[in-house]
């Protein structure tokens, strides 16, 4: 994830001098951390949390801010909401999720176009696995500038445009990088499957061109709701079509909190509207394989 580099201190040459120097660290913070525990978090990365400020204030579970060129990741129950939000207006978050506990079963981003009739993901677009069960939706969405069409960069593209794509490069690649997400949760590079971008779009023409559209600007937020127990591999780098010869971008923020009576209220159209008959088909192919993996 990411790395603060310090210049040691002249003491650091000793063994008592260097753990003198790595407690002083203790509790400092960076612009682009994870922070532990997330309700440690800076104000402006849980601002807007529901009740954050009230006696029912919904308790973070996880708070990240993640900069241009890095990944995370993270396993988070069902019912749990996560917020990214697009700060100053330069991300790009590369997206993966896997089925926790059954991770073969993982996102399938081109069902998740297919099946509710729409390349465009905004609020009220379900994110189907392949095994056509729901995984999660986008239940809120300030930017709608997000694509599931062109994928991630790779390597070879990133060598080709910036000169290197390595993960440990100065331009690494998305799928580098969600590689290293994957490998963290015993998935290998076979598993790392076309993803769903957020914060940089795009747009098709008749003739079947594409044209990238780019950021919606700083503030931007996506929120995902997720119905199964998942694991999330975000990668914020480069779009494969952003025209500029630089390797440019911004950090993203995450929070996540736990919302489980949003699970209800989603089936019954009040979150995100009413959902379409293919949403509700795949929330219910979800439902019924949880019903009979309890029943066991």
């Amino acid at each position: 994830m990411t790395q603060t580099i310090e210049t040691p201190a002249a003491g650091t040459a000793t063994t008592a001098g260097a753990r003198a120097h790595a407690r002083e660290q203790h509790g400092r913070t960076a612009e682009t951390m994870r922070h532990v525990p997330a309700a440690s978090a800076p104000a402006h990365l849980l601002a807007g949390l529901p009740g954050v400020d009230g006696a029912d204030a919904a308790s973070p579970t996880w708070a990240e801010s993640v900069a241009f060129g890095r990944y995370t990741t993270m396993s988070l129950a069902r019912g749990t909401r996560v917020r990214l939000t697009d700060t100053a207006g330069d991300a790009c978050v590369h997206a993966l999720l896997y089925r926790a506990g059954a991770t073969h079963e993982r996102l399938n981003v081109a069902d998740t176009v297919k099946v509710p009739w729409q390349a465009y993901p905004a609020a009220g677009h379900p994110l189907l696995s392949d095994a056509g069960r729901l995984m999660a939706t986008i239940v809120a969405d300030t930017s709608s500038r997000h694509d599931a069409l062109t994928g991630a960069t790779t390597l070879a593209g990133n060598t080709a445009k910036y000169g290197a794509g390595t993960a440990h490069s100065p331009s690494p690649a998305a799928r580098e990088l969600l590689t290293l997400g994957a490998l963290k949760n015993g998935l290998g590079t076979r598993d790392v499957a076309p993803s769903i971008s957020f914060f940089k779009g795009i747009t098709v023409d008749p003739a079947g061109s594409i044209t990238f559209t780019g950021s919606a600007g700083p503030g931007a937020a996506v929120e995902l709701l997720l119905q199964l127990d998942t694991v999330l591999v975000l990668a914020n780098t480069a779009h494969p079509l952003d025209p500029r010869a630089d390797f440019a971008g911004t950090a993203v923020d995450i929070v996540a909190w736990h919302a489980p009576q949003d699970l209800a209220a989603l089936e019954a159209g009040h979150l995100a509207g009413p959902l379409a008959p293919e949403h509700l088909q795949a929330l219910r192919n979800t439902e019924h394989d949880l019903a009979a993996r309890n029943a066991r």
